[in-house]
C-alpha cells in the first residue's frame, strides 16, 4: 500500500512537470469556437476584451488580436488611361503610397472620413504620392481617386 502511495505521488508529480512547462495564448472572450479538416485546424475568438500593443519605430503588433491584411476597393468606376491604381500599406499608421502604372491623365487624391468631410487633396505627383496620416486620429477613411473630377477608384484605408 505504501508503495502504491509513492508510486502514486511520483506519477503525479511527473504529470504535473510535464504541465507546468506548457504554455498557451489565453484571452477572456465572449464566445468562439473551433474547427479541423483535413487541411489542419482553426480557432477564433469573438469579442475579446484584453490585449496588449507593442509599437516600434517602423512596425506595430497587437498580441493576442486577429486582425486583418486588408485592401478593399469601395468602388471602381473605371481606369482612365491608368493600368493599374494600388495603395499601401493598408492598415497603416503613417504614410501610404498610392501608386499608379502607365499614367496618362491627371489624376486627383482625396482623402475624407467617414462623415463624407474632405481632409486632404493631392495631385498625383509621378507614379508614386504619398500621404502622411500621422496627424489624423485611428479610424477608417476613404481616399478617392478623380480624373476631371470623375470618379476613378475609391480606396478604404484602415488608420492604427
Amino acid at each position: 500500500m505504501l508503495h502504491n502511495l509513492i508510486r502514486s505521488s511520483v506519477i503525479f508529480l511527473f504529470l504535473s512537470g510535464i504541465t507546468a512547462g506548457l504554455q498557451a495564448q489565453e484571452a477572456l472572450t465572449a464566445g468562439g469556437g473551433e474547427a479541423s479538416g483535413s487541411g489542419g485546424s482553426a480557432s477564433s475568438s469573438v469579442g475579446q476584451l484584453f490585449y496588449t500593443t507593442r509599437a516600434g519605430t517602423d512596425a506595430s503588433m497587437a498580441e493576442g488580436v486577429q486582425q486583418p491584411f486588408e485592401i478593399s476597393v469601395v468602388s471602381s468606376v473605371r481606369e482612365t488611361g491608368a493600368v493599374s491604381i494600388t495603395l499601401y500599406p493598408n492598415p497603416a499608421e503613417g504614410l501610404i503610397t498610392v501608386k499608379t502604372e502607365h499614367i496618362q491623365t491627371d489624376l486627383f487624391y482625396l482623402i475624407y472620413d467617414v462623415n463624407g468631410k474632405l481632409l486632404k487633396s493631392k495631385k498625383a505627383s509621378g507614379t508614386l504620392t504619398q500621404f502622411d496620416l500621422s496627424q489624423y486620429k485611428p479610424a477608417v477613411y476613404f481616399l478617392k481617386v478623380t480624373d476631371h473630377e470623375k470618379e476613378v477608384k475609391t480606396f478604404k484605408i484602415i488608420k492604427h
